[in-house]
This record gives structure tokens, sequence and C-alpha cells, in this order.
């Protein structure tokens, strides 16, 4: 009978254990929202000095064997990025300096450069990524912006604007939809973040931006390139979240290390040369990207842990 009990008991821990290993690349990716139905929001793009909270929803792969390259997890990546700007707010309809155009320019030159394909050699289950893709100019909707704690407010915003005609629906998976809100982020640890939803049964990649005017916790400290100090935090962001969005876009993830961070996560706040020229002649001081490879090679540059990963393709 104790023989019984105790085989009872072993099995029932053996498939506790077996549970818990399987579902590990699946809980990364749980939303890290407050309500459980909202789309995860992933690769958030911590502000400057801020230590990610723990979380049981975090991107932690527990029984991952520690290595300080990304890992596949199985999902598809973004072949190209075509990329749609939104900007969100009551203040962008008298606006009349540099971040429209200058992010309608960012994106334009982003396509083929030399620091989009710092993230080519991530593979997934529907290809390869590649820097190519195709830029629209941005559109601008004057109603009042919502904050970018809830991603299915955001995902709402986006779909509202495909709804009424100022966007396209891009559900090729390559549609990536970034969102330029006009609030502060006040005591919000981060400056911003992508995700992955549907609209019209379709789905899209989309990212939230801050208004970063004047944020000491989001300035890449831009002195060289000409840009506005607003135009240069959200530039440098947006960098980072579209690298990201590439790289790992969508349920299961595709690459991610031990501890959930994406290839802009490994290399944030961190600058090799005082600015990087883009497809289009225009000029960006912005973070690089992780690339496996060169961290095997020893030919990135250090990030903040000091691992030799990071590539801005200057």
């Amino acid at each position: 009978m104790k023989s019984g009990f105790l085989l009872v008991v072993l099995l029932a821990g053996a498939i506790a254990f077996a549970q818990e290993t399987s579902n590990a690349a699946s809980s990364r990716y749980e939303n890290q929202n407050p309500r459980s139905q909202d789309p995860p929001m992933l690769g958030i793009h911590w502000a400057k000095g801020v230590t990610p909270p723990a979380s049981p929803d975090a991107r932690v792969v527990t029984n991952a064997r520690r290595t300080a390259n990304m890992t596949y997890h199985g999902g598809v990546i973004m072949p190209t990025a075509n990329t749609y700007s939104i900007f969100w707010g009551t203040t962008w309809g008298g606006y009349s300096g540099d971040k429209m155009s200058g992010i309608d320019s960012y994106y334009a030159g982003f396509i083929n450069s030399n620091y989009a394909k710092t993230s080519d050699e991530y593979t997934g289950s529907n290809g390869q990524v590649g820097a190519g893709g195709t830029s629209h100019n941005h559109v601008v909707d004057t109603s009042a912006s919502a904050g970018g704690n809830n991603t299915t407010t955001i995902l709402n915003e986006v779909c509202k604007e495909i709804t009424n005609g100022a966007l396209p629906l891009d559900g090729t998976g390559n549609g990536y939809y970034a969102v330029y809100a006009d609030k502060k982020r006040g005591s919000a640890g981060y400056c911003a973040w992508h995700s992955s939803g549907s609209c019209n049964g379709k789905r899209i990649e989309f990212a939230y931006f801050f208004n970063l005017d004047g944020d000491a916790g989001c300035d890449p400290q831009d002195t060289q390139t000409g840009h506005s100090q607003g135009l240069a935090a959200i530039a440098n962001v947006s960098g980072h979240e579209l690298s990201e969005a590439r790289s790992d876009p969508a349920s299961p993830g595709a690459w991610y290390d031990s501890s959930g961070a994406e290839n802009g996560d490994k290399c944030a706040w961190t600058f090799n040369v005082a600015h990087v020229t883009f497809s289009n002649g225009t000029i960006w001081k912005i973070q690089g990207e992780w690339s496996n490879a060169a961290y095997t090679a020893g030919t990135g540059y250090p990030n903040s842990s000091g691992q030799k990963g990071c590539l801005d393709g200057h």
C-alpha cells in the first residue's frame, strides 16, 4: 500500500514537472497587463535606470540553458516591414515641429538600411527577416489619446484608423502600425512597447510611444543630427521596437534569450557611434541591435553588461 501511494505521488510530481517545462515557452508570452484578455505588451523599452519589475507573467524561460545569445522558440518572424504611423492626440492638430515629417523620413530610410540588416540573420517558421518593405506617410487622429498601459486600447485605435479608411489593413503578417501619442509617460517606467493583435481577422503588429519631449529617462542625448530632442527620442525607441517586432512579432514567439529579452532589449541605451546613416541619407542617433552571429564571432560592440553582440550598421 505504501509503495503504491509513493508511486502515485511520484507520477503526479513527474506530470507536474512536465507540464511546467512544456508551458515555459508559452508563459513568457503571457500578457503583462492587468487584464489577461489584452494582447501581450512585449519588448518594453524601459527608461534609463529602471529595473524591470519581477512578474509571474514575465518572459522568462526557467528551464533554458543560460547563454548570452537569443534562441529560437518556434514562431513566425516578419520577412519584410510595411510601416504605418499614427499621431494620436488633440495637440497634434496644430503641431508645427519636426516629429511628423521626421518619422516619415525615418521609416522610409529604415527600409533597406544597414541598420535594418543587423536583424536579418533571424529565421522563423515563415522564412527569414529581410531589410525590405514599404513605408507610408503618417496619419493624424486628433481625438483624445490614451496612455500606454493597456494594449487593447491601442489596438482599437489602430483598427479604428483602418476601419475609417485612413490606413489600409496590411494583414500579410508584415504590417507594423506605430502609434505616437501626445501623452507623457509620467510614472510609467517605460518609453515604448510593441505587441501583436487582430483587425478584421488579420494579424497585425503594432507599437506605442509616449510623448518623450523633455523626458531625461528616454533621451538618447543626440547632439549631432540636428533633430529636435523629442524627435531624437522617439526615433531611437522606434528602432528598438521595430527591430524586435521583426524578429519576435507574435505568439508563441521567435527570438529572445533565457530572460525573455529581445534583440532591442539586449542593446538598450548603448550607442556605438554618434549617428547612423539610413538608406535615404538621413542620420539618427540610435541604439544597436543584438546579433547572435556578432556575439559568437566577437565582432559586436558591448551592451550594458559588457557582452559584445550589438550592431548598428554604421
